[in-house]
């Protein structure tokens, strides 16, 4: 199963389902979570990716709805809606307000930690992954504690991510949003506005995962975008 769930026992009928309805979008499950506070449901399984696999397919319908809104987030929900009532579950996104915890699901589902980016680190993947929404049911399954042994950071010794960042937004304690939008609006940021984060494409960690050109562009204007009104 592409994006194997760990540690986990959970009704196999259900795991195909969703591995046959999410194959055409290249999306894939990420992991199981379980949560007391979700009543009535118990259970999660996060939806997204591992690298570019879906870009194609969400490019083909962004151009046949260009005038759309947030267009991957709309994406998303259409294909994981269509997904969660194929299996008698429920949607939610990490874009819907009042905001569930994605990344402690993520944290619990797949043992992942930050990185010095606050981008969840991952072991093979690295900073080139997302979860696109998650889907929810009402039974409990069956969840054993996965963590990684060791954080990819750890054994990092330069840490690129956090010297190439052309106006020094990656601290050791935090990220400057602010430094890193401001750097953004002049001149010299269109080359990361052209080609992605030089700091997250610094880092060494699933480089044959890593996204295309014209996907980096595609994020960065929706970063920039969205935070522009953090409030809205």
């Amino acid at each position: 199963m592409c994006g194997a769930l760990h540690g986990l026992t959970v009704n196999i009928e259900l795991i195909s389902r969703l591995d046959e309805a999410l194959q055409s979008s290249g999306l894939v499950a990420r992991g199981v979570f379980t949560d007391q506070n979700l009543a009535p449901f118990q259970s999660g399984v996060l939806i997204g990716h591992l690298g570019g696999g879906f870009w194609l397919n969400f490019q083909k319908w962004y151009l046949e709805n260009p005038k759309t809104l947030n267009p991957l987030n709309a994406w998303s929900k259409i294909v994981i809606d269509a997904v969660a009532r194929n299996v008698g579950g429920k949607a939610v996104y990490p874009s819907d307000k009042p905001y569930l915890p994605f990344q402690r699901w993520a944290k619990q589902a797949e043992g992942l930690k930050a990185s010095p980016l606050g981008l969840l680190m991952h072991p093979k993947a690295g900073l080139w992954h997302a979860y696109r929404g998650a889907i929810l049911f009402e039974q409990m399954f069956n969840y054993e504690n996965h963590s990684l042994k060791e954080h990819p950071c750890d054994s990092c010794h330069t840490k690129p991510c956090q010297t190439n960042c052309p106006v020094d937004a990656v601290k050791p304690d935090r990220f400057d949003f602010e430094g890193c939008l401001s750097h953004l609006a002049t001149p010299k940021g269109q080359t990361c506005m052209a080609g992605g984060c030089i700091a997250r494409n610094a880092c060494p960690i699933g480089f044959e995962y890593r996204y295309s050109k014209e996907q980096l562009a595609f994020h960065q204007m929706a970063f920039y975008k969205n935070n522009q009104n953090p409030s809205k």
